[in-house]
């Protein structure tokens, strides 16, 4: 009898060990312990509230996969808030008045796939830095602890270019000054 316990004991042990390690190979860029399946409150957005044209005739043909009047469009609404234009904002083109600064951005030059690349790498290093066993198990969060090596200090930076002698009007002031 106490040997029969023994045994499924360490088959129940066996099992939830073996139920531990399921799940997808990927890592994720970030998870915490707490995780839920709700909805993201960040995703849901109330429409715009809809309006009866004064002609009918005068309604845009319906584009299927298109995008509705009603839909929310905030990167043109903040556009527009700012003094800017709602057509360029919805355009993916850069409008010719920043020219200048893309032409600066890119004067050492650009790499097409960049994205996919960065992705790519992140994804190794993801990989590579899961976690120790442990952790894993019990869906620690090492996010912070991974990509700690390519933080910025940001008050290492601020005294560096102080000490270069550049205004920095948006940090605190110096306190030895």
């Amino acid at each position: 009898m106490q040997r029969a316990r023994a045994v499924l004991g360490a088959t129940a042990v066996a099992v939830l060990a073996l139920a531990g390690c399921g799940g997808s190979d990927e890592p994720r860029l970030m998870h915490a312990a707490g995780e839920t399946r709700s909805p993201d409150e960040f995703s849901i957005v109330p429409t715009r509230p809809l309006e009866m044209p004064d002609r009918m005739d005068a309604l845009p043909d319906p584009t299927p996969g298109g995008t509705n009047r009603a839909d929310p469009q905030p990167r043109a609404d903040i556009a527009v808030a700012l003094g800017g234009s709602r057509a360029a904002a919805l355009s993916s083109a850069v409008p010719a008045a920043d020219g200048a600064l893309v032409s600066r951005a890119g004067r050492f030059g650009t790499s097409a796939g960049i994205r996919d690349q960065l992705a790519a790498e992140d994804l190794e290093f993801r990989r590579a830095n899961r976690g120790r066993l442990l952790e894993r198990m019990f869906a620690v969060n090492v996010y912070h602890q991974n990509y700690r090596v390519m933080a910025l200090d940001r008050y290492a930076e601020l005294e560096r270019w102080r000490a270069r002698g550049v205004q920095t009007p948006g940090a605190p002031p110096d306190p030895r000054d």
